[in-house]
């Protein structure tokens, strides 16, 4: 058993690692579309609330922005570009109002 296993961790915390994980290592590309949340949910099989906290961890970093009624997409870090305009949100045909 790992450190990481021993050591209790909250699930929203987990989901965010993975996801972090994902993306940092290509695997969810730039501007890719997360997945609608209750279905992400139902896949994880966690809690709404969980994956939305798992959701709002990952903007804080500034690895997804969130357009409303458009989705939650994968940010590029390797660009300079503010949050407003990560992952192309205007692109999106999003207004700079992005959470």
């Amino acid at each position: 058993m790992t450190e990481d296993q021993r050591t209790p961790h909250y699930l929203y915390r987990t989901v965010f690692e993975q996801f972090k994980a994902r993306i940092e290592s290509g695997e969810l590309a730039p501007n890719t579309p997360l997945p609608a949340e209750r279905r992400l949910a139902a896949e994880l099989g966690v809690a709404l609330g969980t994956l939305r906290h798992a959701t709002q961890l990952l903007r804080d970093e500034g690895l997804v922005v969130t357009v409303p009624s458009k989705g939650t997409f994968v940010c590029d870090k390797r660009s300079t570009r503010s949050l407003t305009s990560c992952g192309s949100a205007k692109g999106l045909g999003a207004s700079a109002d992005v959470y």
